[in-house]
């Protein structure tokens, strides 16, 4: 049974930043297409940062250099450190694997969902 769990999300204010974390287990992520997702309040979901096993990324244009996304393959977790944070990056979190290809992926066609970590930023 693959279950991936986030953490990291919290509350902080507006230029903070916070690490989110997404645990993998039932599969290991090498060669594995691994994604973050964000969804806010009566919003639909997008794409924030998404990694390939061979190193491509995807990152949402509203990231614009603030967010980066890295793994580690031997603790089967993937990372989203986000720096500069602006009360528009408040919403849930969510950690994705599979897909297929990083393209698919990245439009939500994802094998396994987290169940999400709660980000607030306050200004």
């Amino acid at each position: 049974q693959v279950q991936l769990v986030e953490s990291g999300g919290g509350s902080v204010q507006a230029g903070g930043s916070l690490r989110l974390a997404c645990v993998v287990s039932g599969t290991t992520i090498v060669s594995k297409n691994m994604g973050w997702f964000r969804q806010a309040p009566g919003e639909e979901r997008e794409g924030v940062a998404a990694s390939s096993g061979g190193g491509s990324t995807y990152y949402g244009d509203f990231v614009r250099g603030r967010f980066s996304i890295s793994r580690d393959d031997a603790k089967n977790t993937v990372y989203l450190q986000m720096n500069s944070l602006k009360p528009e990056d408040t919403g849930m979190y969510y950690c994705a694997i599979g897909g297929g290809t990083l393209w698919r992926l990245w439009n939500g066609h994802a094998d396994h969902w987290g169940q999400g970590t709660q980000v607030t930023v306050s200004s």
